[in-house]
């Protein structure tokens, strides 16, 4: 066979292994073009406009911690500067991450007016901030499955043809909370307060979401780091952080930072908290009862760069903000499911390096089998322990949001949430648009993209 067909067939092949590589990559923009929907103002920036009777952002149990109902929304939704001073820390309320997400969407490169354009379609729809009146309003109960409904009517019916181009397989939105709380069947009665059926309508089933936390089967949803308080504008500030970090002295082998009250049953957060209560020698309980640490990092921050681990475990749900916090101190994260994060932020956090970064130790030899966390820990050696540490701040920018309008610099030095975020969303886009081209619907729900090593 001549060398030139041995050649051309090579590249078939490799063309066909790399199935989400751009098709060009000489043109930047290749596979990345976004067209961001253009939305009537009722589903996105009026929103915001209610926040002190409509909503509420703050905890006024905890006027200490808390930031005034509407300054929340300050900084593009990043919340006020936790001090004076501060140039990269906030009082971030996570339910405003789809404002912000928005904000940083409109910096990105290769925006496309054309929607016929585009390889992908964003809508900036702050779901999160529209359910509040039917997730707290027990009079709207059983009004729950509209939430959505508008906006599904004006896609449906404003430029349709950009949506029955791919029949939604294109589009993507962000959802600021758990897929869990808005997946409630359209249908199901009795509803269920708290939730509704955004992800469930059969207008959005086709959708991407990036939700703070993913169902067990994701192949509509895919799960974004929960956003931290801290969000550097250049390079110097986040490396003088992460020096801060490597440089902390560990005094304290472990911490969990979380609510104290006991559960009724056992489980492992009442492990941890009856274990701790017993070894206060190398466990230290930070109280974030009522929403205590929800506007004031300093509370948990502090202690945590002085904490070797810091323990995660699952409360209403599996996943918990304080992962990324920990990661960002430096304090090796301690999980007691895959749930927690494994199987969830693999866009981010690839799953096959946990072991380089966490330690896992499973619920049940904890609850039921008489493990103690403390004596674990204690036995993992120090060199051990400093590599973990030190792998952990080396993911740290890929969890972090950084502030809209930073440099160009710390933008080239690496990815943040936002970009791996999109980036995942924009794989996902291309191999499903691929398999509707090559008449292969099956493909449309594979999930390889979802554990990308990195």
């Amino acid at each position: 066979m001549p060398n030139s067909l041995l050649l051309l067939l090579l590249l078939l092949v490799l063309r066909a292994v790399a199935g989400d590589a751009a098709p060009d990559s000489s043109d930047p923009c290749a596979g990345r073009r976004i067209h961001i929907r253009d939305l009537p103002p009722r589903f996105n920036t009026h929103l915001p406009r209610h926040c002190d009777a409509a909503f509420p952002l703050a905890d006024p149990s905890s006027s200490a911690t808390s930031a005034p109902t509407c300054e929340s929304l300050a900084n593009h939704g990043l919340g006020p500067r936790t001090h004076a001073r501060s140039r990269s820390w906030y009082r971030t309320d996570a339910r405003l991450l789809e404002p912000f997400f928005h904000r940083r969407l409109l910096e990105r490169r290769c925006l496309v007016a054309d929607p016929g354009l585009a390889d992908a379609v964003f809508v900036p729809y702050y779901a999160a901030l529209d359910s509040i009146p039917y997730v707290l309003d027990p009079s709207l109960l059983n009004s729950s499955a509209l939430h959505g409904a508008s906006l599904a009517q004006f896609l449906a019916r404003d430029r349709p043809q950009i949506l029955a181009r791919r029949h939604g397989h294109d589009h993507f939105m962000v959802l600021a909370g758990s897929a869990w709380d808005h997946s409630q069947p359209p249908r199901a009665e009795p509803r269920l307060l708290g939730t509704t059926s955004l992800v469930r309508l059969p207008e959005f089933e086709n959708f991407t979401f990036l939700a703070l936390e993913s169902r067990s089967w994701p192949w509509q949803e895919h799960a974004i780091p929960h956003p931290t308080s801290f969000h550097p504008a250049s390079l110097p500030r986040l490396e003088a952080w992460l020096a801060r970090a490597r440089r902390s002295r560990r005094a304290t082998l472990m911490l969990f930072a979380g609510g104290v009250s006991r559960p009724s049953r056992p489980n492992i957060r009442g492990s941890i908290l009856a274990e701790c209560a017993n070894r206060t020698d190398a466990c230290v309980v930070v109280d974030c009862s009522a929403g205590k640490c929800s506007h004031d990092p300093v509370r948990y921050m502090r202690p945590m760069l002085g904490a070797k681990f810091c323990l995660e475990p699952p409360g209403d749900t599996p996943t918990r903000r304080s992962t990324f916090d920990a990661i960002l101190a430096g304090c090796v994260p301690v999980f007691f499911e895959d749930a927690a994060a494994r199987r969830q932020y693999g866009w981010h956090l690839p799953p096959g390096r946990y072991d380089e970064f966490s330690v896992h130790i499973q619920k049940e030899t904890v609850v039921l089998g008489g493990v103690k966390i403390a004596e674990t820990l204690a036995a993992v050696p120090d060199a051990e322990v400093r590599r973990m540490r030190e792998r952990a701040l080396e993911m740290a920018p890929r969890v972090l949001y950084r502030r809209h309008g930073s440099t160009a610099e710390l933008r080239e030095a690496g990815k943040d949430a936002v970009d791996l975020a999109v980036d995942g969303a924009l794989r996902r886009i291309r191999r499903r648009a691929r398999a509707l081209e090559e008449g292969q619907p099956e493909r449309i729900y594979a999930q390889e993209d979802d554990s990308v090593e990195t």
